[in-house]
């Protein structure tokens, strides 16, 4: 009996002490192997994985500066809460107020010339985290025009517009008084130059206005055929083809309900511009002239009609202030194979000719296309043994263009 009750106090002890040694063993950490998750570890991992906060994403649409939104686009805030993305146009009623967003941050507003000279505090502009805001109340019928908004690109503190990445929205204000938009100008003069484009603005408050090109002397409305002339309602009437028949006084007329209007006036003066600089001929009446004698140097340019070529000089004599005699003509010519063309000439005189006068002629002629220049050398028996002598050439350049 005392047999059985040592030997079941022994296997209670055993017992006893196995859950002790269990309990212990569910308290202590687990291993740096037992928490690797199951499978493969890549290549080139550490034993330990970082922890998730080392690599942290950015935001949707929030991107650090100097970096610049890779999508720009507009929206217009038509109430709180609610918005819709725009278009090439947009109509906005008179007197509302337009809110525009702009997608970007920082961001900068072009606005029609009108709203660029406002002092009456009418216009804002709110940079945001995310995008820009244009808010413009109490608008008007002047107020109708092209608004830009141009994405930055900005280092340190330094930013410029990112012109190809700028988003365009034409807006109007159709006013009910007001068919076009109000200009101080009673006259405008535009130039119709040839084989150049010119735009009559003609700019309406409402796209919905039927608008028509007139001439004021003689009385007549002008032909639109789309061709020729035609018209956009962004843009107004665009002449594609210049002629010298266009020239004069022309006003629009527009047309939308009952009411009627007139546009400021608009002059028109054409000018002949030619296809190319001119190309002058250079030539001396002599390449060798003895002291005493009479030296004349001729510039002459063959081109198309009605273009003014104008001449100047740089001759050897300028460095001692010798004056400067030219002659000037202009007459039309039968060149074959050309038909008519016009001959411009300048003839450079040089009377009692000096050992100064030794040395290189250059003729420069000039249209509104630019200019080109001509040269040729002289030279005087028994001068001065120190003037280097070229042999006759001409030579050519380009200037700017006129404007």
């Amino acid at each position: 009996m005392k047999l059985a009750v040592v030997a079941l106090t022994a296997l209670l002890c055993v017992l006893l002490f196995r859950l002790v040694m269990s309990q212990k063993a569910s308290q202590e950490p687990r291993t740096a192997v037992e928490q690797e998750p199951r499978g493969k570890a890549k290549v080139g991992e550490g034993a330990k994985k970082k922890p998730k906060s080392a690599a942290v994403k950015a935001k949707p649409g929030v991107t650090p500066r100097p970096s610049t939104v890779a999508t720009t686009y507009l929206t217009q805030v038509l109430e709180k809460g609610k918005f819709q993305k725009v278009g090439n146009t947009l109509s906005v009623s008179a007197g509302d107020t337009l809110q525009l967003r702009c997608k970007g941050n920082p961001v900068e507003w072009g606005v029609p010339t009108y709203l660029q000279e406002d002092n009456e505090g009418r216009l804002r502009m709110v940079q945001h985290k995310q995008y820009g805001m244009l808010i413009l109340a109490n608008s008007t019928g002047a107020d109708t025009g092209e608004y830009t908004c141009y994405p930055m690109h900005c280092e340190d503190t330094d930013c410029r517009k990112e012109y190809e990445k700028a988003v365009k929205v034409f807006i109007f204000f159709p006013d009910p008084q007001e068919l076009f938009v109000p200009s101080s100008n009673y006259y405008e003069v535009i130039q119709l130059r040839t084989n150049h484009p010119a735009v009559l603005p003609c700019q309406v408050t409402s796209p919905s206005a039927k608008v028509t090109l007139h001439h004021e002397y003689p009385p007549a409305e002008v032909k639109v055929d789309g061709s020729e002339i035609s018209f956009s309602v962004t843009r107004g009437f665009t002449i594609h083809r210049p002629r010298p028949h266009l020239a004069g006084s022309l006003y629009c007329v527009a047309s939308l309900g009952g009411l009627r209007q007139s546009s400021t006036k608009y002059m028109l003066v054409y000018v002949h511009y030619p296809a190319a600089p001119p190309s002058p001929v250079i030539q001396a009446s002599s390449d060798t002239v003895a002291l005493g004698q009479n030296l004349q140097i001729t510039c002459m340019v063959v081109g198309e009609e009605n273009v003014l070529v104008d001449f100047t000089w740089d001759y050897p004599g300028q460095k001692i202030g010798r004056p400067l005699y030219t002659q000037d003509s202009v007459e039309t010519v039968q060149v074959d194979g050309q038909g008519r063309q016009q001959r411009s000439e300048s003839v450079l005189m040089v009377e009692e000719v000096r050992e100064v006068d030794q040395g290189t002629y250059t003729c420069t002629a000039q249209n509104l296309e630019g200019s080109r220049s001509a040269s040729t050398t002289v030279s005087i028996p028994g001068g001065s043994s120190t003037a280097k002598l070229k042999q006759p050439r001409e030579r050519g350049r380009l200037r700017g263009r006129l404007v």
